[in-house]
């Protein structure tokens, strides 16, 4: 989504300025109007330009860099001279790039945090607010080592995830083309013996001859009608009111919903954990965990906390409306606000909601795994007994 600068006035004649990542002008203004400010403009942010430096970085390289990082920090190097070090030692050419070009900046007069800016295909705003916190607390270092390990534990959470929805999908692509194999190829050869043979042709081996015909006939418009579902469905993903409603689609589903539910939480409460415990102010850090949500459903009601926030309520109440949080998750992140102990609540839950997505995986798995034998077995076997029905005829006639 775009980035928005704004100016606006509070109720009493202050001017406020920033930025907000929304899908619209309407949005921003909306978002502004419920915080009671009166908007005097908006417009949309100009893309910083930066030369390409080879595209994304796997995490791995990320992670490296950053605990390196952080342990000559720790050791009292300087920060450019910790910079240069690092883009001399790095084997993937990528990184080496991406540190000198930081390196540049920062001799340039740019603060760590801004430097990074310059370069959002490396560091996202998780990595830069949490910078630019550690430097204006000089705990760098500390910092860094946390980043490590929020981005360990992130990416962790992240093959879950895709494991979950890897698996059922490779089946079920296999299974498709196992049955196209059969429409295609096998079931035409019987058909031209059942033609010869001249014999009467049950209701079950009609049918599963009639498909062979269609895909046969008609594979061209199968194919088009897919590119078409497709282009569509990623059309109105794209939009917001298609991305909600795919994504509270997805996580009403059975047993998969249960997986990203949990992951989704293990992912708010990680993230804004992390921020809020590096001094990250709790308005960028929700704004920024909102960014980040991955799901829209998580993202709206992390907007609407900030809002709640922003008015003098708490973060509890609008995560309870949204009906993705559960009871006991809401409590806790109550608890946290009332004691003061909120980022350590936080970083409770992502651990026993990381737990959760192991679990959940790992029963998804069990419980596809014989759906899927039973699917396979009936429809291939289905076929295969449609198509020996005529034969068991033809045997009963010769005897």
């Amino acid at each position: 989504m775009p980035t928005y600068v704004y100016k606006a006035r509070t109720v009493g004649g202050e001017t406020q300025s920033g930025e907000l990542t929304a899908s619209s002008e309407s949005d921003v203004v909306g978002l502004l109007r419920r915080r009671r400010l009166v908007v005097t403009s908006v417009k949309e942010k100009p893309k910083e330009i930066s030369f390409s430096l080879g595209g994304r970085v796997k995490t791995k390289d990320l992670v490296l860099f950053t605990r390196q990082f952080a342990t000559m920090i720790n050791a009292g190097l300087p920060l450019v001279q910790s910079l240069d070090i690092l883009a001399s030692q790095q084997e993937n050419p990528k990184v080496a790039a991406k540190i000198k070009a930081l390196l540049n900046n920062v001799e340039s007069g740019s603060t760590l945090a801004d430097a990074m800016r310059h370069h959002r295909e490396f560091f996202n705003d998780v990595y830069i607010n949490m910078v630019a916190a550690g430097e204006a607390g000089g705990i760098l270092d500390v910092i860094l080592l946390r980043l490590a390990d929020y981005l360990e534990a992130a990416e962790a959470l992240r093959r879950k995830v895709r494991g979950a929805m890897f698996y059922p999908a490779t089946v079920m692509g296999f299974a498709m083309l196992a049955i196209a194999v059969l429409l295609i190829f096998v079931i035409p050869t019987f058909a031209g013996f059942f033609e010869s043979a001249g014999v009467a042709l049950p209701l079950p081996t009609r049918i599963v001859m009639g498909l062979s015909d269609f895909m046969l006939g008609y594979w061209w418009a199968i194919l088009a009608a897919l590119g078409i579902a497709f282009y569509l469905l990623r059309m109105y993903r794209g939009s917001p009111q298609g991305r909600l409603a795919t994504d509270r689609a997805l996580l009403r589903m059975p047993i998969l919903g249960a997986v990203l539910r949990k992951a989704a939480i293990a992912r708010f409460s990680r993230t804004l954990g992390t921020l809020v415990s590096s001094g990250v102010p709790i308005l960028e850090g929700l704004e920024i965990t909102a960014k980040t949500a991955g799901n829209k459903v998580v993202e709206d009601a992390v907007n609407e906390s900030r809002v709640s926030i922003a008015g003098g309520e708490t973060i509890a109440e609008p995560l309870k409306k949204s009906g993705v949080f559960p009871q006991m998750v809401v409590q806790m992140i109550n608890v946290g606000e009332q004691t003061g102990g909120l980022d350590e609540m936080l970083e409770k839950i992502a651990d026993f909601y990381d737990d959760e997505v192991e679990s959940a995986v790992a029963a998804l798995t069990s419980i596809i795994e014989p759906v899927m034998i039973v699917f396979l077995g009936l429809v291939v076997g289905g076929m295969v007994v449609a198509m020996y029905l005529p034969i068991f005829d033809i045997i009963q006639t010769v005897e």
